[in-house]
């Protein structure tokens, strides 16, 4: 609204407008702007304190259907409406709402402000436990870090009640009587709209209703609230969609969100690009990425990132004994195949794939990138073989080309690296697991157990094998990034080059929701929480930023101490040749995982998988159309990537053993 002075109503206008079938309680509680038209306002109820801006141009809607901007068959009650907005068709009233520029409000039910609201803010969320404990309060700016945080470091009540604090003190200076529709928002054929806050370039449409929360729709990343939805307690964040009768209570849906067909979530927290189509969730913690596509998909009380749920996936929380109190984690990259179920309490490993159905309380968390499958009522535990698929690969490359958040105020800090200390940390303790199974069992057991699993022999020994080329895989990638950033030219100033000036990085490593960081840092952030040194939202999110740009710094803090660890020699005492080790080392893991990657995709065009191909022809026929659907294997994108891959690294490690020669 540029022009924000007003005047009364003068008596011309008035009487403009009673004879256009508009009635107050009072005109004199009417004010207008300089430049208002009576004719613009038709059959319209006003009561309260009104406000009304200029309208003078034409408004157009979908289909180039284009009508005056004004008012008609609408009763507003103490309302300020902006400039050219177009409100018709409200068949109960707008109460308490200030509307701004460009609006438009068409066939409505009802929309109003019921004494004070903060709008969703400081709404208590129950995830993971649903009788309770671990509640995230949601705010408008709620990052899947510091809900990581609230959720799973209850250990730090302290922390917490701090944090929970801020939370509470946001909302109450979110609380209002008052209602806002941002500039350029579209409201139509809706129902009811209750104590809800809409930010600018908003799309709400044939939505059900829509009860105590937060459009936070911006004009960089509007917000869609689509047809049937039924949503309470909710707050939605920038670039969101939320469509085709979905359900929602008590939910916070984060930046680039997808949820539609006929989905349902209640007290869940939903954080960046995560898609939820079909299914049902309950007490879920989906950090980014979490994406269930399909019917009959359960999943509930339990902790997701970068999750792909198969069609019918299902969890359990409870074993009918002291109700649903028990919890499962499952950590990022993993997928669930159809009908695969899980009893909690459990936690998965990273990039591990789930199959079948699992009713020992299994812990796989350091022996990542596994096969959990079931076998004749067991769970077989296949460890580290996620590493030669070509599926890991793809999922790795897809996650940033899927980014759909286009606000630049990003609220997660997100890395997509396969390969980090989180992930080596694990390989670097699932090598030793075992390789200690092995010497405590002997060499020629068939089989171990393992936190309820069985790992057939074969798979223990391919397991050690796959985790040293992964951990010398990452070791050697830290190193040569670190020379080529630092322009390392020969021996002699390579210590110094190399050496690691960030206070941060050594020991474990976490992964708070899509943001890697050291635990001892993370530590240090809740102590400085715990002792008032901060004090603000603002400033959680700060350090979150900074941890994110300074990833690379504390990496190779961590990097720096595991390839002395790996290879036996410090870094001070390196001479050409330890060089050249590693970097021999680093090229044969490299190039060894990716000819297990070109394998695994050959499977994709082995003859059983053109079954179903060329059906009324002969086997030329089915060869042709094999082809022509799939494409020829040495010309698939995947498969020239990984062929440039190794081409290219291999070179790589040539440069750098001909300059340290």
């Amino acid at each position: 609204m540029k022009n924000t002075a007003y005047r009364s109503l003068n008596t011309g206008e008035i009487e403009i407008l009673e004879a256009q079938g508009c009635q107050s309680d009072s005109w004199q509680n009417i004010q207008v702007k300089e430049g208002f038209d009576a004719q613009r306002i038709r059959n319209t109820i006003f009561s309260g304190d009104i406000r009304l801006g200029v309208f003078s141009k034409q408004v157009t809607f979908q289909g180039g259907v284009k009508l005056p901007s004004g008012i008609s068959s609408a009763t507003l009650h103490n309302c300020t409406i902006g400039d050219e907005c177009y409100i018709s068709g409200v068949r109960n009233y707008i109460a308490n709402y200030d509307i701004a520029d460009n609006v438009i409000i068409d066939n409505i039910e009802i929309m109003y402000i019921e004494g004070e609201t903060s709008f969703g803010n400081g709404t208590s969320i129950a995830v993971l436990n649903e009788t309770g404990g671990r509640e995230v309060l949601m705010y408008d700016r709620l990052s899947a870090h510091l809900a990581y945080i609230m959720a799973l470091y209850r250990h730090r009540p302290k922390v917490i009640e701090k944090i929970d604090r801020m939370i509470a003190k946001y909302a109450k200076k979110r609380r209002s009587s008052r209602g806002h529709v941002g500039q350029g928002s579209i409201i139509t054929n809706a129902g009811q709209i209750r104590n809800v806050w809409i930010g600018e370039n908003a799309i709400i449409e044939s939505v059900t209703r829509l009860d105590e929360g937060s459009v936070n729709s911006s004009h960089a990343a509007p917000v869609k609230i689509g047809c049937g939805v039924n949503a309470r307690h909710f707050i939605v964040s920038s670039g969101s969609s939320v469509t085709d009768s979905c359900l929602l209570d008590n939910c916070f849906i984060g930046q680039g969100v997808v949820l539609g067909r006929y989905f349902s979530a209640e007290n869940s927290l939903f954080f960046s690009n995560c898609v939820g189509f079909h299914g049902e969730a309950c007490s879920i913690f989906a950090g980014p990425y979490t994406v269930t596509h399909h019917k009959s998909t359960l999943l509930i009380a339990a902790y997701y990132s970068f999750l792909n749920a198969g069609s019918g996936s299902n969890q359990s929380n409870h074993m009918y004994k002291l109700g649903p109190i028990h919890q499962g984690i499952i950590e990022r990259g993993s997928k669930t195949t159809s009908d695969s179920y899980m009893l909690w309490p459990a936690r998965v490993g990273a990039f591990t794939l789930v199959m079948g159905r699992h009713y020992k309380n299994s812990d796989t968390t350091d022996l990542p990138f596994s096969y959990l499958i079931e076998s004749q009522n067991e769970s077989v535990l296949a460890p580290a073989v996620n590493l030669q698929s070509v599926g890991t690969i793809r999922d790795a490359q897809k996650w940033p080309k899927r980014d759909k958040r286009k606000d630049p105020d990003l609220l997660d800090q997100i890395n997509f690296n396969l390969l980090s200390p989180f992930t080596i940390q694990k390989m670097w303790k699932g090598r030793k697991i075992l390789n200690s199974l092995r010497g405590n069992s002997g060499r020629h057991s068939d089989y171990y157990f393992y936190e309820n699993c069985k790992i057939q022999r074969r798979s223990l020994e391919r397991g050690v094998r796959l985790y040293t080329l992964g951990i010398h895989k990452f070791l050697g990638n830290s190193l040569i990034s670190r020379m080529e950033k630092k322009k390392v030219e020969d021996i002699d100033e390579l210590f110094v080059k190399l050496e690691s000036h960030h206070r941060f990085g050594a020991g474990e490593w976490v992964d708070l929701a899509g943001l890697f960081a050291p635990k001892s840092l993370v530590d240090d952030l809740l102590n400085r929480i715990e002792t008032k040194n901060i004090s603000d939202l603002q400033e959680i999110q700060q350090e979150f930023s900074k941890w994110h740009k300074d990833y690379y710094e504390m990496e190779w803090t961590w990097a720096k101490s595991k390839l002395e660890e790996e290879f036996g020699i410090p870094i001070s005492k390196y001479n050409s040749e330890d060089v050249i080790k590693i970097i021999e080392s680093w090229k044969d893991a490299v190039v060894g995982l990716d000819k297990l990657l070109y394998e695994d995709a050959k499977k994709e065009f082995a003859l059983s998988s053109q079954t179903g191909f060329g059906v009324d022809g002969s086997e030329a026929e089915r060869d042709m159309d094999f082809e022509e659907v799939r494409g020829d294997f040495e010309k698939n994108p995947a498969v020239s990537a990984i062929r440039d891959h190794m081409d290219k690294k291999a070179k790589l490690g040539d440069r750098w053993i001909e300059k340290m020669r």
